[in-house]
């Protein structure tokens, strides 16, 4: 039996060797199996890929792989996940936010024939400002793209060779990699931690990186966007009919001398904004269409390198 342990790095040079260190002393020195880590450095500018490079020279298991650029953490993942070589593969991220120990009940839980194994958030050591957008994240991806997605969420999870062959053949562009583990429907089982405040370095999730996560899942696992276009397009329909019946009868009365140029200025304000609105749901699909048709990768290797001792 062998593990992979595949971690995405964007600027966490100060963590590496905390984290390798973390490990080896709670994983390494335990497991009688064979494991790999497999660091993928995201287009980091500062010394990650030196450390990820010394690391490897420590410890012939470790391969580092460097991108040509910042593609973002799901394309990382995917790259390690393409090219490491266990049973199955754990997502550990670089910030030590996540118990370590939690890799050897996953891996209990997946040697019991659990397909995919999630690492559960049921608390969080952090500030109020990003517990409270997770968790509005989490609840709206539960109500209208994925129900099985757990209350609390996750970011570390354990997938077998089976489950990685399945994403590594879906090759979709932005989209959620979690979310396809979530739609892909194999056995799944969940462990719970509590997720620790960040000791070392600052945080690279910036609200730009949550709002292209929110859009990527609701416009890649959900109908919403689509359904919403057709709802605010009924009743502007509706509302505008109402409407002119209503002006229709009332100047047939005799009760409107000169039709009033304020409410025919708010309703082409309103007309408008609505088909804008259309506009730019519609055009979220279409650019995902085209970028999906240009079949360029989800990322692009610059240097890969395994040290052999």
């Amino acid at each position: 039996m062998k593990i992979s342990i595949v971690v995405p790095v964007y600027y966490n040079e100060d963590n590496l060797r905390p984290l390798y260190e973390d490990i080896k002393r709670k994983i390494i020195d335990v497991i009688d199996y064979e494991y790999e880590i497999v660091f993928v450095n995201d287009g980091s500018q500062d010394g990650s890929y030196a450390v990820m490079s010394d690391l490897a020279k420590q410890d012939s298991h470790i391969k580092t792989i460097n991108l040509s650029r910042n593609f973002g953490s799901h394309a990382a993942i995917l790259c390690g996940l393409a090219k490491c070589s266990g049973d199955c593969a754990v997502i550990k991220a670089a910030d030590l936010q996540e118990p370590t120990e939690l890799i050897l009940q996953m891996v209990d839980s997946w040697t019991k024939g659990n397909n995919v194994v999630l690492a559960v958030r049921e608390g969080r050591d952090e500030s109020k400002q990003q517990t409270l957008f997770a968790n509005m994240y989490y609840t709206m991806v539960r109500k209208t793209a994925l129900p099985t997605m757990p209350k609390g969420g996750f970011d570390v999870y354990l997938i077998d060779r089976k489950v990685i062959n399945v994403l590594l053949a879906l090759d979709e562009k932005n989209s959620a990699l979690t979310g396809q583990i979530l739609w892909s429907g194999f056995k799944t089982d969940k462990v719970f931690y509590t997720r620790l405040a960040r000791e070392i370095g600052t945080s690279k999730w910036t609200l730009k990186k949550k709002i292209r996560l929110v859009s990527d899942t609701l416009f890649s696992f959900s109908t919403i966007p689509i359904k919403a276009v057709t709802v605010i397009g009924t009743f502007s329909f509706v509302g505008s009919l109402i409407w002119a019946i209503c002006v229709f009868i009332f100047k047939m009365a005799g009760m409107i001398e000169v039709s009033g140029w304020t409410t025919l200025f708010i309703f082409n304000l309103f007309s408008f904004g609505v088909i804008m609105l259309t506009l730019g749901i519609l055009g979220e699909y279409l650019w995902r269409t085209f970028d999906a048709s240009r079949n360029r990768p989800p990322y692009i290797i610059e240097d890969e390198n395994r040290v052999e001792q």
